[in-house]
This record gives C-alpha cells, sequence and structure tokens, in this order.
C-alpha cells in the first residue's frame, strides 16, 4: 500500500489518523503491540525507531541486555476497520539498538534469511508466509469463575453434527459471513482463502 516513509507519513496526516498500533512478533510467533499517538509518529521513528523492553517479550532478551529498538516497515501499514478512532496498523522489525543491525531472534529477519537461503541454493526465488486466523462464530457464550466454582457453556448452531467439509448447498447460518469477511480483508490487499 505504501512505498516510502514520506508516502505513509502524508497518508496519516491527509487522512487525520489518531492513533498508530505498533505491531511486532516475538520468537514463539505472538503479536505484540502498543498505540502511539500518531503526532509522535515522525520521520525521527523511521531513523530512530521506538526503544522497548526485551526482556518483557518471551524468547527476546535477559534484563542486563534488554534495550531493543523497533523499525517501522512502511509497506505493512493499514487503517483498521474496527477501531472507534482512527488507527494506522504498521509492522515494525526488531533490531538492535546499537547500530540497527537485524535482530536474530525477529521472526521478520528469521523470514529474510530464509528466503536469502533459498535463493542463494537455487531451490526457488519466491516464498510466500502468511497468519492463520483462524476463529469460530457462536450463538452464544457464558462461564463464570467465582471463589468455589467455575464454568463455560459455548452454544453454536454450526456445532451439532456439521461435517468438517460440506457439501452444497451449505446450510450454515454462518455462510453469508465469509463474503463480507473476504471484502473487508481485500481491501488491504491481503491473500485470502476462507473455508466457512
Amino acid at each position: 500500500m505504501f512505498k516510502s516513509a514520506s508516502e505513509l507519513l502524508s497518508f496519516v496526516k491527509k487522512e487525520n489518523i489518531s492513533l498508530v498500533d505498533v505491531r511486532f512478533i516475538d520468537l514463539p510467533g505472538i503479536q505484540h503491540h502498543f498505540n502511539i499517538p500518531a503526532h509522535q509518529f515522525t520521520e525521527d521513528v523511521f531513523k530512530d525507531g521506538l526503544m522497548f523492553d526485551g526482556s518483557s517479550i518471551r524468547g527476546f532478551q535477559s534484563i542486563h541486555e534488554s534495550d531493543m529498538k523497533l523499525l517501522p516497515a512502511a509497506e505493512t501499514a493499514f487503517v483498521d476497520p474496527f477501531r472507534k478512532e482512527k488507527t494506522l496498523v504498521v509492522n515494525f522489525s526488531v533490531v538492535n539498538p546499537d547500530d540497527n543491525s537485524p535482530y536474530s531472534r525477529d521472526p521478520r529477519q528469521v523470514v529474510n534469511k530464509a528466503v536469502e537461503y533459498m535463493r542463494s541454493t537455487g531451490i526457488a526465488d519466491t516464498a510466500y508466509f502468511a497468519p492463520e486466523a483462524e476463529f469460530y462464530v457462536f450463538d452464544r457464550v457464558r462461564y463464570l469463575t467465582g471463589m468455589n466454582t467455575g464454568y463455560y457453556e459455548i452454544d453454536s448452531y454450526e456445532v451439532h453434527g456439521i461435517p468438517e467439509l460440506w457439501p452444497m448447498p451449505m446450510e450454515l447460518q454462518t455462510v453469508d459471513i465469509a463474503p463480507e469477511l473476504k471484502a473487508v480483508i481485500s481491501q488491504y490487499r491481503r491473500p485470502i482463502n476462507l473455508l466457512i
């Protein structure tokens, strides 16, 4: 969507973005995030990065070497369609704070190294990586946690006796959700394959 820092920063001003959702991934693949006000998302962030405590992230640094830095990847930015405040989501790469070199445990860097190796061996010249966003739609969820009790109850029309792959025509209450999800996700130029 965006090709450069200047293009992204112009978009933030032009579109009156309120917040920037800073996202990065830990070694096991869990996405972490925090928000900053859009006025703090400046050209300096692309040069100097944002500092964070690497010792609080699983698989990163120990406490005595916990200073870590995040640098934005402008090409990953998109406006979150579900946030009340107009929010720009940006994926960041984790780098070493002293010299901005790629951090060896950042999954984005692991992917870059894998692609470089793949190309150097001649196996292929393109690789595709994507998350699998799996979720369920329920009609009702109830739960209770107390001093001497705890339970959960999940109810969904589709849970009862529906095979894993459905014959046509699908007789699911949620069948109309798939095209709507695909339309929203496709706005952000993300490849998508939905099976609902």
